[in-house]
């Protein structure tokens, strides 16, 4: 006879949570249908590397406090997804939503969010996150990690906005009454 501990299976569940994350975050609707979107589940090992950086970017003042915060939480969690948006205005004229004229303006900018690119990216976030409510999986939206992914480079150089959500199977949510760093 055997049995399986449930502390053996947790980081195989998590895995298998996150990519059916990121497939709803795949099929999820895309302004006239361009998919400016990038994903990946982070592997254990750049779990950790990521949640490092965060405290090098915090400690050296190139991040708000609470980053140490999301850092041990992303530590401690079982899985981690990362969600992107390339910047690539969609030409729909007239718009004007990302504060330029038309999208000849905005590409003189090209590190300025197209409005349709993010709403997309916020879609596909509500999408993900709602797979892994419906798995009772718990999850937190951060854009702290997004912010060391960005530094890390890991999403490639046209991915401008991201965020990660770590997810966790355990008896205490770690995302939930967190305790504010000091």
């Amino acid at each position: 006879m055997s049995i399986t501990l449930d502390t053996s299976i947790t980081y195989t569940l998590a895995e298998e949570v996150a990519h059916r994350m990121l497939t709803a975050a795949r099929t999820a609707p895309k302004a006239r249908g361009k998919d400016t979107l990038v994903t990946a589940v982070a592997d254990n090992e750049t779990r950790l590397v990521i949640a490092e950086h965060m405290r090098t970017m915090a400690n050296e003042s190139r991040a708000a406090a609470f980053f140490l915060r999301d850092a041990d939480n992303l530590e401690a969690s079982h899985s981690l997804i990362l969600l992107g948006t390339k910047i690539d205005p969609m030409r729909l004229e007239p718009c004007g939503l990302c504060g330029f004229a038309n999208c000849e303006e905005k590409l003189l900018h090209p590190g300025h969010p197209c409005a349709f690119n993010t709403g997309d990216l916020g879609i596909a976030i509500g999408s993900a996150v709602s797979v892994a409510m419906d798995s009772r999986v718990d999850n937190r939206v951060m854009f702290s990690i997004g912010m060391a992914v960005l530094e890390l480079g890991l999403l490639g150089e046209d991915v401008k906005i991201i965020y990660g959500i770590p997810l966790s199977i355990a008896g205490k949510n770690a995302f939930f009454d967190r305790k504010p760093k000091k």
